[in-house]
């Protein structure tokens, strides 16, 4: 099976998904922190991949995405972005909305917390 594959399969079988260095307990690095920390906070349900422990799935989820950063996460199959992208999302409320038009479950009272932390 190729990277390729490997990463579609991911994709395909888990609601949410977080490519990133390191794991959802032990992230490497502080944009992928920062993404696990935002969606372990929301109680979000997510696959964590770490890159870091193949060098094949770290360069290939940069191609499969034609996004060249990681952490990247994606919902029900979608790529939805890195850092920068899932912090103004959850900032601005757009991933609740996300979240809520695919059928995850998250607490919406953390998100709100999340919001007047850094309003």
């Amino acid at each position: 099976m190729t990277a390729q594959d490997q990463i579609k399969t991911t994709v395909d079988a888990n609601d949410v998904v977080l490519f990133m260095k390191g794991t959802k307990a032990m992230p490497q690095c502080g944009f992928s922190s920062r993404v696990a920390g935002v969606l372990n906070f929301m109680g979000v349900e997510y696959a964590d991949v770490n890159v870091l422990a193949d060098d094949g799935i770290r360069q290939g989820i940069k191609d499969y995405s034609d996004w060249p950063t990681i952490p990247q996460l994606y919902v029900k199959g979608e790529f939805v972005g890195g850092c920068d992208i899932v912090t103004e999302m959850t900032l601005s409320g757009e991933l609740d909305q996300l979240f809520e038009s695919k059928g995850i479950s998250f607490d919406k009272a953390a998100a709100d917390k999340i919001r007047e932390a850094n309003g």
